[in-house]
């Protein structure tokens, strides 16, 4: 019995997915399972992409995933994850698709449930959400796909004004985003986010500074994590911001004791309002007064080198390892 339970659980870190970000996804993946207490755990990662499911295996080979139970084949044993690490960014990981899978064949996992994932992915539903709860969201409208003729330009300027955004009302990336600024701008930037989402929000325009929370918790503790401050001289926190290096991130944000406190306990009550679980990261934008507006929730935030959440653990004194460990543990105990 006392071999049995030393014996190393298996963690399936799913990535890849069918979005824009899968590359992206892929690197998450692998900096979490670089991360993972390899005295606890063996690592696998897991891709799906396209409609394959596959397991990467150490030496360099790919093994199908029967999805019957999520098990695969490693040199001619039958190995089941006891655990999902889900990192997908985009769909099917960030939307509940995969979740609700995860569900039905009883596979413990890292993020949200089904409700939460679809909930917090669709931007315009998420934002009309927590402006009904009196989170302070940018005002917006939504263009059904394939109903971009029956709203016109100048209903658009109208009502949400110039500058703004348009963007995909789901998807977990910055793809197909655009800050419009003339009204010639604007049927091109629908085409464009209809090109990476099909529906599409256009969101009014807020100055002010950008900043972004994390946030996990178990049943023993709380943990909201220092504040970033994003700075980019580009027209937005785009791709290029995120993932080129054209961007200043400075954690923790240079903001005052009031306000950081404001922007975590915020972070941490909309975490406890919708039933989060695992790591979230919430993005704001502090305009003029030191008002806090909700940009959106992320359920699986990047992993990367690059990334917020990595840069936030170690300014709260952590370890990613302990982190992790500390989320895989609390789940598999309930």
């Amino acid at each position: 019995m006392e071999e049995k339970s030393m014996k190393k659980k298996i963690i399936a870190v799913v990535c890849g997915g069918d979005s824009s970000e899968h590359d992206v996804s892929m690197r998450s993946g692998a900096g979490i399972a670089s991360q993972l207490d390899k005295d606890r755990y063996t690592p696998y990662l897991i891709e799906i992409h396209a409609g394959k499911w596959e397991a990467l295996l150490p030496d360099g080979k790919r093994a199908k995933v029967d999805r019957n139970d999520f098990s695969f084949e490693v040199e001619g044993a039958r190995v089941r994850p006891d655990f999902c690490y889900v990192t997908i960014h985009g769909t099917p990981g960030e939307n509940g698709i995969l979740q609700g899978y995860l569900d039905l064949i009883g596979m413990p996992y890292s993020t949200c449930d089904v409700l939460v994932e679809a909930l917090t992915f669709d931007k315009f539903v998420l934002n009309n959400y927590m402006r009904s709860l009196g989170v302070s969201v940018a005002d917006s409208l939504l263009i059904r796909a394939g109903k971009g003729d029956e709203v016109s330009d100048t209903d658009i300027i109208e009502r949400i004004g110039l500058p703004c955004f348009v963007k995909p009302a789901s998807g977990g990336s910055s793809f197909g985003t655009t800050k419009v600024k003339t009204a010639p701008e604007l049927r091109p930037a629908i085409e464009a986010a209809t090109k990476e989402g099909g529906d599409v929000m256009v969101e009014a325009f807020m100055q002010g500074t950008e900043i972004t929370c994390g946030c996990y918790k178990t049943r023993r503790a709380a943990h909201v994590f220092p504040i970033t401050e994003v700075v980019t001289s580009n027209e937005f926190f785009d791709y290029d911001a995120k993932y080129n290096g054209q961007v200043s991130e400075i954690t923790p944000a240079r903001l005052s004791p009031q306000l950081t406190e404001r922007v975590q306990k915020l972070t941490s009550l909309i975490y406890d309002i919708l039933g989060c679980h695992g790591i979230i990261r919430i993005d704001y934008i502090i305009t003029e007064g030191e008002k806090i507006n909700l940009l959106e929730i992320n359920t699986t935030p990047g992993m990367t080198a690059t990334s917020f959440i990595p840069q936030q653990i170690r300014a709260a004194g952590l370890s990613v390892t302990e982190v992790l460990t500390d989320i895989i543990e609390d789940t598999l105990s309930k």
